[in-house]
């Protein structure tokens, strides 16, 4: 076997948290996390409010450090980066779903599915709206790049927030209760689309929900309590999401 640096997506290493270091009240509500993603992998992130679920997120998606312990993200090591390469490294290897979408209301479908691209290069050319107009069409949306947020329905801005997030192409997709908000059919529409572009790109997904059913359509159920990882293991059946 090859070494894991080069096969993983992601891996962390003994990752810890703490809040308040250096005083009276310092919390550590991570300890010693070890986890590894691969391109083919996706998997649920499950546990408890206060588990710890959403620091170890915000940790993975490189929007806050950790206080010892190191993250490999692409075989590199993140921790020691400064702020402008952390923000360059984000921008092109993650992607990012939310139970709320986070469009912006005055901007078209296809300029929201953009944006990271124009954050990052300005101007698109030709070839990127091609590509973003390809996203739209992938997630059922090719009739509705011209449309604003406000003329299109719940379901509809999620799937324009799903190709906006897989614009970059990145080999992590980060999706925080992506169907908390949505209808049955749509939450099973959008968990779909996780599952094509998980296949067809080979960007690993980590899905964080507290829908049991949706975490057992994953393949893998990574659980986490009082900032520890108590199991991790593949699913043994999958089935379609469903609300509750």
């Amino acid at each position: 076997m090859s070494d894991v640096q080069d096969e993983s997506v992601l891996r962390l290493v003994g990752l810890r948290k703490s809040y308040g270091v250096g005083t009276p009240v310092e919390t550590e509500v991570l300890h010693g996390i070890d986890l590894t993603l691969g391109r083919r992998d996706f998997a649920a992130l499950v546990g408890p409010s206060g588990s710890g679920k959403s620091t170890l997120l915000n940790l993975i998606g490189l929007l806050d450090r950790p206080t010892s312990g190191e993250l490999y993200l692409l075989g590199r090591p993140t921790r020691d980066l400064d702020d402008a390469a952390r923000t360059a490294l984000r921008a092109s290897a993650i992607g990012f779903v939310f139970q709320f979408h986070h469009l912006i209301e005055g901007f078209t479908a296809l300029e929201n599915v953009l944006m990271p691209l124009m954050l990052a290069r300005g101007r698109p050319d030709a070839a990127t709206v091609a590509w973003a107009r390809e996203l739209l069409e992938s997630v059922g949306l090719g009739g509705f790049a011209d449309r604003r947020p406000g003329e299109l329905s719940g379901g509809q801005q999620q799937r324009v927030a799903v190709a906006r997030a897989l614009v970059t192409r990145p080999a992590l997709l980060l999706a925080d209760e992506p169907t908390g908000n949505l209808d049955t059919r749509s939450a099973q529409g959008v968990f779909e689309l996780f599952r094509r572009f998980n296949a067809e790109l080979g960007c690993a997904v980590l899905l964080v929900t507290h829908d049991p059913r949706l975490a057992e359509a994953c393949d893998r159920t990574i659980s986490l309590v009082d900032g520890r990882i108590v199991s991790d293991s593949p699913n043994r059946r999958l089935v379609s999401p469903r609300s509750p």
